[in-house]
């Protein structure tokens, strides 16, 4: 838990906003990142560039998220960081959050546990894509992406945003876009969920979740942070 001070000295540090459009690069693989930032409204992506160019998505992320800690301990980052809506991002300097860490437990523990959450993320992206099929990674990533938004109060009505590209969804999922649209009709076909102007509706979250094979009674079910 908290301790004393612990979330005055967090609400106290230095915070820089910054407004990026959608299809903006947030930071590129490479660069030398100075900030943490977090997700104030909107949706990024982590991403990766294999040697010809191709993209592989490795995550999306909402509000409150932290998705660029790796940035505190590497000198370059690995990946990159891209918005797929217009985003507001509270950018927090190393030079501020180094000593906030090293002097509050509280915030030693927050900044561990999200870094924890990402690495808990990126297993279930590769089990993802090494072990189901194009049908069941789709009905998980859209059970997983409505799980998510509901989490931080964005989905209502059984409907959330979702303004990625379909290019997003089938970099994200290792699927051409032809395959992901195909998928995506199986999809709706069946009445599970619809996707259309940047909308997900779900029309039968235990089956779609049951096709994407994601336990909605595990501990696991709902996402961390």
């Amino acid at each position: 838990g908290e301790r004393p001070g612990d979330g005055a000295a967090l609400r106290a540090l230095p915070i820089r906003y910054r407004d990026v459009d959608k299809h903006r690069d947030i930071f590129r693989q490479g660069d030398r990142v100075r900030e943490s930032c977090i997700v104030l409204s909107g949706m990024v992506a982590r991403y990766k560039l294999a040697g010809d160019g191709r993209r592989q998505i490795l995550s999306f992320h909402f509000p409150g998220d932290m998705p660029d800690l790796q940035s505190l301990n590497l000198p370059y980052m690995d990946h990159s960081l891209t918005a797929v809506s217009p985003v507001r991002l509270g950018l927090i300097s190393h030079d501020d959050l180094k000593p906030a860490i090293d002097r509050y437990a509280g915030v030693r523990d927050a900044v561990l546990r999200r870094t924890l959450v990402d690495c808990s993320i990126i297993r279930e992206w590769m089990v993802n894509l090494g072990r189901r099929s194009a049908l069941e990674r789709m009905a998980w990533a859209l059970t997983r992406v409505y799980l998510r938004a509901e989490a931080v109060g964005m989905a209502s009505r059984n409907r959330c945003p979702l303004p990625y590209r379909q290019q997003d969804l089938a970099d994200a999922l290792g699927l051409s876009l032809v395959h992901t649209n195909k998928t995506l009709a199986k999809i709706r076909d069946r009445q599970l969920a619809t996707w259309r102007e940047s909308e997900l509706v779900v029309h039968d979250i235990d089956a779609l979740a049951e096709l994407g094979l994601v336990d909605l009674s595990g501990p696991m079910t709902r996402p961390l942070i």
